[in-house]
């Protein structure tokens, strides 16, 4: 029987051909621009986040800047995006945090990344990640449900998701597999009707496997 760490192996390696260096699909240029960008992500596509972040980067590229609005004036300029009041509430809280706590460098730890406003475990984990190169693996909603769909974990939440992967894939490999595990999310391995037709690690896939034996079942009544 195939261990986790035996599937992980091979399922990456086929990732990893397809995309031998992938990147975050959001735009941004320094830390904190990253962390706006994640922040404003959440019920958004990454290609909204960065047409508003394309202009609200032009106006405040730094916490220093973001910290002088108030949440409605930032509010206005990320209208477009959905929950755009308590994104900028938590803006304009984690820029002035930013600078009341940190000396105006956003945080390089989990723990102080977690404690700013709107930033939660997958938000720091993503930071961390992209923005300073630490290892890290962030579990969103793509991530948890490409990896349970693949048996790559068996856990009811993001958080437990994220600790069997660990334990799964090798740290050096864990800010890859986030991206590679992400858009194979945003692209095969969809919510509603995944494309199994255009998914080349279906042969490890235990969802697909699954769905296979139901099919036969299925057509053996008929």
């Amino acid at each position: 029987m195939t261990t986790r760490k035996e599937k992980a192996e091979k399922i990456l390696a086929v990732l990893q051909e397809e995309n031998p260096e992938p990147v975050s699909e959001l735009n941004f240029d320094t830390p904190w621009q990253l962390l706006v960008a994640v922040i404003l992500s959440a019920q958004s596509t990454d290609k909204q986040v960065n047409k508003v972040t394309a202009n609200l980067f032009a106006k405040y590229p730094s916490p220093q800047d973001m910290a002088e609005l108030t949440p409605e004036e930032l509010a206005e300029d990320i209208k477009s995006l959905g929950l755009f009041r308590n994104k900028a509430k938590h803006l304009v809280g984690a820029a002035r945090a930013i600078l009341d706590q940190h000396g105006g460098e956003v945080p390089r730890t989990l723990a102080k990344l977690q404690s700013l406003p709107g930033v939660g475990r997958k938000t720091a984990n993503v930071v961390l990640a992209n923005a300073f190169g630490v290892p890290a693996l962030a579990v969103d909603t793509h991530v948890f449900r490409v990896a349970n769909r693949l048996g790559l974990a068996k856990a009811k939440t993001p958080e437990e998701t994220e600790k069997q992967l660990s334990r799964a894939i090798p740290r050096s490999l864990w800010a890859d597999a986030h991206h590679w595990l992400i858009l194979h999310g945003r692209y095969i391995c969809v919510a509603r009707k995944p494309r199994c037709f255009r998914c080349p690690v279906t042969q490890w896939c235990s969802w697909y496997q699954k769905e296979q034996k139901s099919s036969l079942k299925r057509g053996a009544k008929l």
